[in-house]
C-alpha cells in the first residue's frame, strides 16, 4: 500500500479550497468564499514555497502573500466593519 505524502494532501486541499472559495463567491456568499480561500493559502504557501526553493519561482511566492493580505483585507472588510 502507497503512503499518501503531504505533498498530495496540499494538491488536494489546494484544489478543493480554492475552488470552494470560487463556488462560495459565485452563490453570493462572498464573506465565507473570503474564508475558503484563506484556508487554501496554507496550501499555496507549501506549494508555492517548495517551487520556489526547488525551480527558484519566487515570484509564485510573493503572488500567494499579495493574495493571502488582500483576503485578510476583505475579511476585515466583511466581518469587522
Amino acid at each position: 500500500m502507497k503512503k499518501i505524502s503531504f505533498n498530495t494532501i496540499a494538491q488536494a486541499g489546494l484544489t478543493a479550497f480554492t475552488v470552494l472559495g470560487f463556488v462560495l463567491t459565485a452563490f453570493k456568499l462572498p464573506q465565507y468564499g473570503l474564508i475558503a480561500a484563506l484556508v487554501s493559502q496554507i496550501f499555496w504557501v507549501y506549494s508555492s514555497y517548495k517551487a520556489w526553493r526547488e525551480a527558484n519561482q519566487i515570484g509564485i511566492f510573493i503572488t500567494t502573500i499579495f493574495i493571502i493580505v488582500t483576503i485578510i483585507w476583505g475579511l476585515i472588510n466583511y466581518w469587522a466593519l
